[in-house]
């Protein structure tokens, strides 16, 4: 009989999270839709690739979207049986609410497993690998995207001009270069060759002219400056204007290793921002996967109190619930980064309000279950019993 509760509870809980799980993580790949398109369309990357980018993408998503779904299926599920009376009969069946919480706490066990993996090993690598996407995309559109006597603006601050390209395509010839990145002198370059130099482990694409000189004239048109040259080297930026935003060299901490950001914090020489930012990192690695813990413990006394609307219910409070705890954990890490709050405690308050807070409302919740039970209980054995009403008088109260 338990095991078949405990299926039935699973049921309930399982079917909302798969949903809820499967429209937030759409969601929030919603919002990169419009660099998607752009990517496609302006920048000519390949489907197959934009698929793998968004594939990549799509664990650091899943690190939020996991414990919130659990949360909301929480609500709902428990919320469904309660609205249907179904937890007042489990009650005066003798089930207590830590019972009832077992095949909770099994699928809880689940979502935490699946969200410390996440946060682990799968964003650091999709991080990572996306990088290295970006770059590959920059240097197929910088090598196969060229095309003779067209002038090309995607690399940023640059306008180029190529006069011939080979077939085989390993250079250019009659190379002519407007570079404004320096606003107050900009320049003029006139090459006879180039060739396209990448570097996978510094994440930089380079122009190398041969046989040319640079012409410059100042602000206010009163200098000019040449310089002939026989190797001449460009920084190519097209993967920032590729990804929308500027990627650095080295690792960032969201694309570290657990042993990555343990190393990098034994680094003395770093300074006390990037300390904090990797100890944050660090922190949010345990704190994320465990935060399915707390949702749970929180979600299950909520869940269980009887209301009609129960989807509505159970989707208004799982959002108000998510939004304090995130803006607890925003406020607490922008307190870390000021230096008013220790890592540990700005990761980690969010977590230990809603602790306290679940282990209060869980509590109380079973506290009532076990009082209905036996006042339920009580009513049942002082009832009349069949026996008793047998004895009655059935002629109008005379004996016989």
């Amino acid at each position: 009989m338990r095991r078949l509760i405990n299926r039935y509870i699973l049921r309930e809980i399982t079917v909302p999270f798969c949903m809820i799980l499967f429209v937030l993580t759409f969601v929030l790949l919603m919002g990169k839709i419009l660099q998607v398109m752009d990517l496609m369309i302006n920048k000519g990357v390949a489907f197959l690739d934009i698929a793998r980018l968004m594939l990549y993408l799509m664990p650091s998503f899943l690190a939020f979207t996991i414990p919130i779904s659990l949360l909301i299926a929480i609500l709902i599920g428990l919320g469904r049986l309660s609205g249907d009376n179904e937890w007042t009969i489990l009650k005066m069946s003798g089930i207590s609410l830590y019972q009832l919480s077992f095949p909770v706490a099994r699928f809880t066990l689940i979502a935490f497993l699946m969200t410390l993996a996440t946060t682990i090993f799968l964003v650091p690598y999709g991080n990572m690998t996306s990088r290295i996407l970006l770059f590959d995309m920059a240097r197929q559109k910088a090598a196969i995207g060229m095309q003779e006597k067209v002038f090309m603006d995607d690399f940023q601050g640059i306008l180029l001009y190529a006069d011939r390209i080979p077939v085989h395509g390993n250079y250019l010839e009659g190379v002519l270069i407007s570079d404004d990145r320096i606003s107050r002198e900009p320049s003029t370059i006139i090459a006879r060759r180039a060739y396209l130099i990448e570097n996978p482990d510094t994440m930089v694409i380079t122009l190398r002219l041969e046989d040319g000189s640079t012409h410059t004239v100042d602000a206010g048109l009163s200098h000019y400056r040449k310089m002939d040259f026989h190797f001449y080297d460009v920084r190519l930026d097209f993967a920032s204007s590729l990804s929308g935003n500027g990627r650095t060299v080295v690792k960032s901490s969201t694309e570290m290793r657990l042993s990555e950001l343990i190393a990098a914090l034994r680094n003395r020489e770093l300074k006390d921002d990037a300390l904090r930012e990797l100890s944050i990192e660090l922190n949010k690695k345990m704190a994320v996967p465990v935060s399915c813990l707390v949702f749970a413990l929180i979600g299950i006394p909520l869940g269980i109190r009887a209301h009609r609307s129960v989807r509505s219910r159970g989707f208004t409070i799982g959002l108000f619930l998510v939004l304090v705890y995130y803006l607890l954990r925003i406020g607490g890490e922008a307190l870390v980064e000021t230096g008013r709050f220790s890592p540990f405690l700005g990761t980690w308050m969010p977590n230990f309000i809603f602790a306290f807070a679940g282990i209060f409302l869980f509590s109380v919740s079973a506290r009532e279950a076990y009082i209905s039970r036996r006042y339920c209980g009580h009513f049942v054995d002082s009832a009349p019993s069949v026996s008793t009403l047998d004895k009655t008088p059935q002629d109008g109260g005379r004996s016989s």
